[in-house]
């Protein structure tokens, strides 16, 4: 698993799983969100504005909406309301998200 996780500290995760990140696999743990595996395995960026400034992680309940990234194709996700599932695909985001994916509804 990635240098970034803490090891131990009384700690009990769920069961590891494999997901795809940008095109590579990606390692994480069942209960957690797409935004603390992403984290725990890259970087703390998440995704890029329109004009390349770095985005990441900031109210973490799906407010804000600076952690959104392309998850199984759906632009604008929130990835820290959304749960890492076995076999998911997540890419980061640049600026409002691909040419012609699906949206995400937004509340």
């Amino acid at each position: 698993m990635s240098g970034t996780r803490l090891p131990g500290h009384g700690l009990e995760r769920g069961r590891r799983i494999e997901f795809v990140l940008d095109g590579v696999p990606a390692e994480a743990y069942e209960g957690e969100t797409v935004s603390a595996a992403v984290m725990a395995d890259r970087d703390l960026g998440l995704r890029t504005t329109e004009r390349a400034q770095p985005r990441g992680y900031f109210c973490g309940m799906g407010v804000c909406f600076d952690c959104v990234m392309v998850v199984d194709g759906v632009p604008n996700t929130r990835t820290c309301v959304t749960w890492v599932r076995e076999g998911m695909t997540v890419e980061h985001q640049d600026g409002a998200g691909p040419a012609g994916a699906p949206r995400a509804p937004r509340h």
